[in-house]
């Protein structure tokens, strides 16, 4: 017996399997516990600067800290410090969002909220967007059900984003819209869950191109994100 996973865009289709043969046999709660429970770790790139501790030793380290860290499986990450390009389209992002969804439904927050999967990972986007009431934890510093995650795409970060974070985000039930957005040149990113475990993927390389994201109710130009930024080129 086989979970699937399957991942579609214009171009591709994909499958992924995570295997519940007699060999292998455990009871699982959901098909996110069997995909993501052994098979997608944070990236191997990234070196672990605690090992071995608890959740609730991370949040406490964490919390202490002045640069932001990643949990998983008992490790603890230093997340990479952004670059002027990053940090800007972060915050187009942010803006734009919070001043078209100023008293809706669905708001957005920026990188110093964290987000925890069902698959274990504690991380900080550089936008989320929840709908209706948060699902919070940790003391109001973890947040448990964005409909929509942006993350802007680095040298250093871009394989990350795009494979095994990516793993883990599509375990939170909620999240509709994933967005990466290249910070060295035009590039966008969107993926869209159109089935439970389905995605479309569709790039956009023209500021002029425009993005719709249901799970907000909003058509954002790409321009918007690259204000403020200089690029390495420009379609």
């Amino acid at each position: 017996m086989h979970k699937k996973l399957a991942i579609q865009d214009s171009s591709r289709f994909c499958t992924l399997t995570c295997s519940t043969t007699k060999q292998h046999r455990r009871k699982w709660r959901n098909a996110a516990d069997c995909l993501y429970s052994q098979t997608f770790p944070v990236e191997a790139t990234m070196q672990a600067i605690n090992t071995q501790i608890s959740r609730d030793d991370y949040l406490r380290l964490d919390e202490a800290a002045t640069e932001k860290h990643e949990f998983y499986r008992g490790q603890m990450f230093a997340m990479a410090g952004g670059t002027y390009q990053h940090a800007r389209i972060g915050l187009n992002v942010t803006t734009e969002l919070a001043v078209r969804l100023r008293g809706k439904p669905c708001q957005p927050m920026n990188s110093d909220m964290r987000v925890s999967t069902p698959s274990g990972l504690d991380t900080y986007p550089d936008t989320s967007v929840y709908c209706h009431a948060p699902e919070l934890t940790d003391n109001n510093r973890t947040l448990l059900n964005p409909v929509l995650i942006v993350e802007v795409l680095s040298p250093s970060t871009r394989s990350y984003d795009r494979g095994d974070k990516f793993m883990h985000y599509r375990s939170i039930p909620s999240l509709q819209d994933y967005v990466l957005i290249d910070s060295e040149r035009v590039l966008v990113e969107h993926y869209q869950r159109i089935g439970t475990y389905e995605w479309h993927l569709h790039e956009y390389r023209q500021l002029t191109n425009t993005l719709k994201l249901e799970s907000v109710g909003q058509t954002l130009e790409i321009a918007c994100f690259y204000d403020g930024v200089e690029l390495q080129d420009c379609e």
